[in-house]
């Protein structure tokens, strides 16, 4: 069934905003460490900041979800944009002109918020689609990261002198231009019928849990969220040990993050033709290639497949996933559903992430790899264990599971 122009121009909103949001959280993961080494005197707290984004995703999601409930997904994304990225961005500027560490890590903890919030642009997607439309619509939305890609590292690079005798302000100051425009653009989004998202029949959270396919969507995204992240950060420290320069780890991370999201253009088109459940198990042999070709050796090449395998792997587990999650819940169920849902993966996420360097540190490259192949196995079981079992629609009943 071919989309409505309603649903189109919705995905095409959402799929700019997540192109302008990803292009601030680029930015921090690539520029926020080397600021954060300049502001502080301990050179174990550079990282901080990056962390503090991390942090600040973990606390907004649930809140960010639940917000949305009550007042609508184009408010709700505002909000997000006005006090997550264009205040994250105007208080970092601030920070970095009076050297103060402190604030800018206050100012990274905001930008966390604004990314709790973009999070949700695919489940908003979801929302505004028709059923056959629906993991399309999640995918193509994903797909703005294609444009982040190339600009994230760009505005990095080249914004860094732009606010005169402010070294490094500039792509924060970009961050807040790209936030406000951000708002601007969600006041055209028109998500249909939200009213049943506030007023409709909801089910108690541990009889939506106890359906197979929220187990199932919720470890998909949980594990592939944590494993690529881990990785990813792990990457360019990894690079820098077998004898790479920082140029050669920026070449390996931005086809890391074009695998990551230009598969998104098709994934929807893949999961309509194939199932869920194979896209969710190819997501699942991705990952494990990735870590095949980590294991194998430390070439350029190693790596270059390693991330791009990690990339692809990634977007089959995060848009199967996603769009799995969509079909456990009741649109009034949704706000606490998706939020429960954000919090567990990013939660995940933000120990991979703190836990990348020490496990590099204590165990090297390829253990760290080879240590992921239990959760990547689980995931790939229980996704097998589920596709065996009879596949009524998750929402038949509408009220048991």
């Amino acid at each position: 069934m071919a989309a409505t122009s309603r649903e189109r121009r919705n995905v095409a909103i959402l799929a700019a905003n997540q192109a302008l949001f990803l292009i601030a959280a680029i930015t921090v993961m690539t520029l926020s460490g080397i600021v954060g080494q300049r502001l502080t005197p301990n050179p174990a707290l550079a990282t901080l900041p990056v962390a503090m984004m991390m942090i600040g995703v973990v606390v907004a999601s649930l809140p960010a979800s639940l917000l949305m409930k009550r007042v609508g997904r184009r408010a709700g994304f505002i909000t997000g944009t006005l006090i997550g990225g264009a205040a994250g961005g105007v208080i970092s500027v601030a920070a970095i002109g009076l050297d103060s560490f402190v604030l800018f890590c206050a100012g990274s903890f905001l930008l966390g918020i604004y990314q709790a919030f973009a999070n949700l642009h695919r489940f908003a997607a979801a929302d505004a689609a028709s059923p056959a439309f629906e993991s399309r619509a999640i995918s193509l939305v994903l797909a703005g990261g294609v444009v982040a890609a190339f600009l994230g590292p760009l505005n990095a690079s080249r914004a860094t002198d732009l606010l005169p005798g402010i070294s490094h302000a500039g792509p924060y100051a970009i961050i807040v231009a790209l936030s406000l425009a951000g708002g601007a653009l969600h006041l055209l989004l028109r998500i249909p019928n939200e009213e049943q998202a506030r007023t409709g029949h909801q089910r108690p959270v541990a009889a939506i849990a106890a359906q197979p396919a929220f187990g199932v969507a919720v470890l998909a995204g949980t594990v592939g969220y944590a494993v690529m992240i881990l990785v990813m950060t792990a990457t360019p420290l990894a690079m820098r040990t077998a004898g790479f320069d920082l140029a050669d780890a920026a070449t390996i991370m931005q086809w890391h993050v074009l695998g990551m999201f230009a598969p998104s253009f098709v994934t929807g088109h893949l999961i309509a033709r194939f199932g869920l459940a194979r896209i969710l198990l190819a997501g699942a042999a991705m990952l494990t290639g990735s870590v095949a070709a980590a294991v194998a050796g430390q070439s350029m090449a190693h790596f270059w497949v390693a991330l791009v395998l990690l990339g692809v792997g990634w977007n089959f587990l995060y848009v199967g996933g996603s769009a799995l999650l969509a079909q456990t819940h009741l649109p009034a169920e949704r706000g606490k559903i998706q939020g429960i849902n954000e919090l567990v993966v990013f939660t995940a996420v933000a120990i991979g992430s703190l836990a990348a360097g020490a496990l590099l540190h204590t165990v090297g490259w390829a253990t760290l790899n080879l240590l992921l192949l239990p959760f990547i196995a689980t995931t790939a079981a229980a996704t097998l264990w589920w596709q065996r079992r009879p596949q009524p629609h998750p929402l038949a009943s509408e009220v048991t599971p």
